[in-house]
């Protein structure tokens, strides 16, 4: 009777370890208070001085709130500009953590980026490359699970394609300036390319500067 009582009693604790283990595991990394006020700090001050086309800052808190629900880890950024965005990104990833490839081809602005990422104390989470993101899109291995496209707008089609297989299944591919009248040069043809997915399901938010939200929902 002693030996079937310890078995059951291992039989609950075992029972408890599977559900337990994978519910700690999926949770977000614990919080960093110093780097969250650091972060809050700078962005305030750089509030109303981002320019090089830099996203509003109601745009970088969608795509924060996007990264840490889903908990995403392996994130990519065609365009950083000055680091506004790249700031957002690399400090939902900080939650999670994942890191952030973020991709500039104009050597200024990638110089300033990378002083924007150490001032906001998210440097550690950003792997910051300056190069062609025509080219380095295609060299990019998976899985990735968040990317953010605010470059060339003629060229937004091709950057999908070239990392939507990449992507993984609940991963989400976002895209800038993609407002309902669609206008720009590039945005149309982006538009109907991915709304054409049957694998992808798309939404915008046209709260700030218009982004196009694609989850991945299948393979194929």
């Amino acid at each position: 009777m002693k030996t079937t009582l310890l078995s059951s009693r291992h039989q609950i604790l075992f029972i408890l370890m599977l559900l337990i283990v994978p519910s700690i595991m999926a949770q977000p990394a614990s919080d960093n208070p110093e780097l969250d006020k650091k972060v809050k700090a700078f962005l305030s001050d750089k509030r109303y001085s981002w320019r090089d086309m830099n996203i509003p800052a109601s745009d970088g808190q969608l795509l924060y709130d996007i990264i840490v629900e889903n908990g995403y880890k392996n994130a990519v950024e065609i365009g950083t500009s000055t680091g506004h965005s790249g700031v957002w990104i690399a400090w939902a990833l900080s939650k999670t953590g994942g890191k952030l490839i973020t991709m500039e081809i104009d050597e200024r602005r990638y110089k300033e980026a990378m002083e924007n990422f150490e001032k906001a104390g998210v440097l550690e989470y950003v792997d910051a490359r300056l190069c062609d993101a025509h080219e380095m899109a295609k060299q990019l291995e998976g899985p990735i699970d968040f990317v953010f496209s605010d470059a060339d707008k003629t060229w937004y089609t091709n950057y999908f394609k070239d990392l939507a297989p990449k992507m993984s299944v609940g991963g989400c591919f976002t895209a800038h300036n993609i407002t309902q009248r669609r206008r720009q040069y590039g945005i149309t043809e982006f538009v109907e390319h991915i709304e054409a997915q049957s694998n992808f399901k798309t939404t915008y938010n046209n709260d700030g500067g218009g982004v196009s939200i694609s989850y991945k929902t299948a393979e194929k």
